[in-house]
């Protein structure tokens, strides 16, 4: 049977953080950051919340009904904000759920993370794991890793997580086109320098900076503009279908200009068009489940909808998927 998407959910902590606070940090203009873009506002979690926190406050309510969290296969997690270096973050969210001697692992590939971990999840569900249901999680803390002076980075990124539950659907549904692609060339467009076995964390490099994330945005958009299309283009043709057959579309919300322009380069007109990033900002890993969840919520995905998603991330990566829910 067909793989699909049979329940949804997301969460974001409850402090927001808004374009004065930023301008603060960054000493800019408020009206220079939402005019470059698009974003209002984000939520940062506290402190002491790690992202294996986060990405179990969006999976507990997919586990609530009876049966579900014993017919659980499999868990990924896609971050690229670990707890800690190893294990696995998924392993500290596969105890916070309960789940027990399940495959549990972690999946980095930045803000396509989420659409790569879907992938590896159907496929695992498809040929080894005869389990009834797949949990597929994106979660990031950002707010750990930015540099609050560089108003390029500071400016997008909130926290959050999203998740779904993967399960056998009849023929004709689920998940139908997958695309992933990665550019290894383009590595040093996104990136955090130090605090690996290449550049290993040292004084001096805390002292510079090299701990938190760096990117260079024009180049990132350009590249996205280039691979999304791409991506998309390669699942719906596996999918049998055309971008005018799509119903809806949640691309990665990097900030609401590059959505906007991936969705004009794509021929998505507005109506069709999923969105949180004027007040969630960038999410990274999250940014798809939870832009799903929440415009789900807002106006309920029908049976046999059509649904694109599709993400650029560090890597560089691209990925898209093609559906048909259930």
């Amino acid at each position: 049977m067909p793989i699909g998407i049979v329940s949804i959910g997301g969460y974001v902590p409850p402090l927001v953080v808004n374009n004065e606070q930023i301008g603060r940090w960054a000493v800019t203009e408020e009206g220079w950051i939402e005019s470059r873009t698009g974003i209002a506002e984000r939520r940062y979690a506290e402190e002491d919340v790690s992202t294996s926190e986060l990405a179990t406050r969006a999976a507990l309510p997919l586990l609530k009904n009876p049966g579900v969290a014993e017919s659980v296969g499999a868990l990924v997690l896609a971050t690229a904000t670990p707890d800690q270096p190893q294990p696995a973050t998924a392993s500290f969210v596969q105890r916070r759920l309960g789940l027990k001697q399940v495959p549990s692992f972690d999946v980095n590939a930045v803000c396509s993370g989420f659409l790569y971990g879907l992938t590896v999840a159907e496929a695992l569900m498809a040929t080894r794991v005869g389990a009834d249901y797949a949990l597929v999680i994106g979660a990031d803390k950002y707010s750990s890793i930015m540099d609050r002076a560089d108003r390029r980075t500071v400016s997008l990124f909130g926290d959050g997580a999203g998740a779904v539950l993967l399960g056998r659907v009849p023929e004709g549904y689920g998940i139908q086109g997958a695309s992933l692609i990665a550019d290894g060339e383009a590595a040093s467009l996104v990136r955090v320098e130090a605090g690996g076995t290449r550049r290993p964390l040292t004084a001096e490099r805390l002292q510079a900076g090299e701990h938190f994330f760096r990117m260079e945005g024009r180049a990132v958009r350009d590249w996205g503009l280039q691979f999304v299309p791409k991506a998309a283009q390669q699942a719906l043709e596996q999918a049998g279908m055309s971008i005018e057959a799509i119903d809806r579309v949640v691309f990665h919300q990097g900030n609401t200009r590059l959505v906007h322009s991936l969705a004009e380069a794509m021929g998505v007109e507005q109506d069709r068009l999923a969105i949180t990033a004027p007040t969630l900002g960038n999410t990274a890993a999250a940014s798809i489940p939870l832009t799903l969840a929440r415009d789900h919520a807002h106006r309920p995905l029908r049976r046999g909808e059509r649904v694109l998603l599709a993400a650029v991330g560090g890597g560089m990566t691209a990925a898209a998927t093609v559906l048909t829910w259930y």
